[in-house]
């Protein structure tokens, strides 16, 4: 025999289905966890921003911290107005593209691809410089994506890679790492 009591909508529910209901509360607004994931996002570039160190690069009132504030300030405002929004009542539309289909699985080879690709020029910048992993990272997403173009794509894959490396390092004047290529760039 269970009691019941009144929750707060009124509504008649079970004494033991509080845990239920807070559950059912939380699942019928998940965009909170949006909120959650962009609050801390904010928070950690604001920090990362406050220990940022700036003597050297600091050349007038606008320095290397402008930036990391504006976009962290902007992640907090926008995570707050959307748990407003969400606690107000609002909800997110489904997708409902016409080339998008729902009823799909999620194609997870092509994300774990996409991430070893990732993880792998993460790993190799270091030793083979940016021209030479950017290329594989390039030509890894291109394959990953669905190209099969094996004679176009590391051409292209190569290009872009110099051409971004060239506009960092020279042009930008951000220092990329040129591994063994240093002496030939």
């Amino acid at each position: 025999m269970t009691t019941e009591s009144t929750g707060p909508a009124g509504s008649a529910e079970p004494t033991g289905a509080s845990g239920n209901t807070t559950r059912a509360w939380l699942r019928e607004r998940s965009e909170l966890g949006v909120c959650v994931l962009l609050f801390a996002l904010g928070v950690l570039v604001l920090t990362d921003a406050l220990t940022m160190d700036v003597d050297i690069a600091q050349r007038g009132p606008i320095g290397p911290r402008t930036v990391p504030f504006v976009v962290g300030a902007g992640l907090l405002l926008v995570g707050a107005l959307l748990a407003v929004d969400v606690l107000r009542g609002g909800r997110g539309e489904a997708e409902g593209g016409e080339d998008v289909d729902l009823d799909e699985p999620a194609d997870w080879r092509t994300v774990l691809l996409l991430t070893g690709v990732f993880l792998g020029a993460a790993v190799l910048i270091g030793p083979l410089g940016f021209p030479i992993a950017g290329a594989l990272l390039f030509w890894g997403a291109a394959y990953a994506l669905g190209s099969r173009h094996y004679g176009r794509d590391p051409l292209i894959a190569a290009g872009l890679s110099l051409f971004t490396y060239f506009v960092f390092d020279n042009l930008l004047g951000v220092p990329l790492p040129g591994g063994p290529l240093m002496g030939v760039l």
